[in-house]
């Protein structure tokens, strides 16, 4: 992905990880259009930043993101890029399939059917990104919000899956995968001293997009990301959940 030149889609663009990222690619040159489902906050990103475009999408809604796709094209015909950020993060106690349902299809789904839509169009360029952003989570879970965490290893695992399938066309596949990072993701985020400060968090995964690479791994995510190769997950679990 050229971060200074390229037309790049960010879901959930209107706050947090989204519109930061999407004012640091305007910031260096590239031409940036943010969606999400809040028409205001949207609209205060663009007006802060003129010049970047907005668009309102449901990523839950399968028919909303098929007219979005087919409107995003028609617009942007130069668009070769798409972050896939928008999602949600929600504390359940026991298993609340409301919440559960609402998860699946904005974390998992949503990102499956808005690149399902955009691909054929990204295919035809001779240069394109996928950008899923999953979590810290996706390697070890945080049981507290166990459908969150299930949906970024899927995420992952679909991301995965998708580069070696595409591995011969024009379409490169990344994964983003942030540690707990100071947003209003959940209530306390921001605020919690644990939390990466976002300017810190954005300007080290920049520095990481530009070298390139199939994963987007900032040295605060490493802890739970190489839990596994390190030997330790069982640790790293209990210390992210505490003793039963």
């Amino acid at each position: 992905m050229d971060t200074r030149k390229d037309t790049i889609l960010i879901t959930g663009g209107g706050s947090g990880i989204g519109r930061a990222f999407a004012e640091a690619l305007h910031a260096r040159g590239a031409k940036v259009i943010i969606a999400g489902r809040r028409r205001e906050a949207l609209e205060a990103v663009a007006a802060a930043n003129p010049g970047m475009a907005f668009e309102t999408l449901d990523v839950a809604d399968a028919a909303d993101i098929r007219s979005f796709a087919a409107r995003i094209v028609e617009a942007y015909p130069d668009l070769n890029g798409v972050i896939n950020n928008a999602g949600i993060m929600v504390v359940e106690d026991g298993i609340d399939l409301d919440i559960a349902e609402q998860t699946v299809a904005i974390n998992l789904l949503g990102p499956i059917r808005l690149t399902a839509a955009l691909l054929p169009h990204l295919k035809t360029k001779a240069s394109a990104t996928v950008v899923n952003v999953t979590s810290g989570l996706a390697f070890v879970p945080l049981a507290a919000t166990p459908t969150y965490s299930a949906t970024k290893a899927a995420l992952r695992s679909w991301s995965q899956s998708l580069r070696h399938q595409l591995a011969a066309t024009s379409v490169e596949v990344i994964e983003w995968a942030p540690p707990a990072v100071a947003t209003d993701l959940m209530p306390g985020h921001a605020d919690n001293p644990n939390s990466m400060p976002l300017a810190d968090f954005i300007a080290e995964s920049l520095a990481l997009f530009e070298a390139g690479g199939a994963e987007i791994l900032v040295e605060r995510v490493k802890f739970l990301s190489g839990a596994e190769a390190r030997g330790d997950y069982d640790s790293v679990f209990r210390t992210l959940n505490g003793a039963v």
